[in-house]
């Protein structure tokens, strides 16, 4: 992440979720701890009250690095590739950019059955007991089958929501488990794509995505 912060923030955690209208965010953060520590967060007996700080000191970053392996790219140093995520609500002074990652998931497993899809809303870093953590807020985008789609070669996921179907839950996770930026493409059938949607609106205007391999040479290797 960047040495300096983005200005305008609020710089406690329950105030940040607040103006951000991440509700929970101290709870998901004392998730995240718990499961730093060893601990089952999701487990009805584990006492997450050491990792609920409402007041902790927190900073949000706009942009975050990734560097990761590209054994075709013979221009990079040992194969090694670094690219910028963004997560920023204007990119240029334009509209917002909130870019879609993969995450590790299963590093035996080829391709993308070894990776998940998320969105990343919100970089953020922080200490507790005195340990630096950065991280990233994401939501997740679920698979749609066991296969990639026959016709295109491209897995197809779609947004996770609540049970209710109200909203989009969110996780808290360490930018570690993050491998590299992804890239969707709406999965929009037999109807033409409005012309007048934008770039910036693409990934709320769809109900499934193609994941795509075919973005750079890179994701060709990492996600077929």
């Amino acid at each position: 992440m960047p040495a300096t912060s983005a200005q305008g923030y609020p710089r406690t955690l329950d105030a940040l979720g607040a103006q951000l209208g991440l509700h929970g965010l101290t709870a998901q953060v004392a998730h995240f701890l718990a499961a730093q520590y060893g601990l089952d967060p999701a487990d009805p007996t584990t006492d997450l009250t050491m990792f609920n700080k409402p007041f902790m000191r927190v900073r949000v970053h706009h942009s975050a690095v990734a560097t990761y392996h590209a054994p075709g790219d013979p221009s990079g140093v040992g194969g090694m590739r670094r690219e910028h995520i963004r997560a920023t609500p204007s990119w240029r002074t334009g509209a917002a950019r909130y870019d879609c990652v993969f995450i590790s998931k299963d590093p035996t497993q080829p391709g993308f059955r070894g990776l998940y899809a998320a969105r990343v809303r919100l970089f953020l870093s922080f200490k507790f007991e005195s340990k630096p953590y950065e991280c990233a807020v994401v939501e997740w985008y679920v698979p749609v089958g066991n296969e990639p789609d026959e016709e295109t070669g491209m897995w197809v996921v779609e947004p996770e929501f609540n049970d209710d179907g109200s909203s989009r839950p969110y996780e808290v996770i360490h930018i570690d488990t993050i491998y590299r930026s992804a890239h969707l493409i709406g999965y929009y059938g037999d109807e033409f794509v409005p012309p007048t949607l934008l770039a910036s609106d693409s990934l709320d205007a769809f109900a499934a995505f193609f994941v795509n391999s075919w973005i750079d040479y890179h994701a060709h290797e990492h996600v077929q």
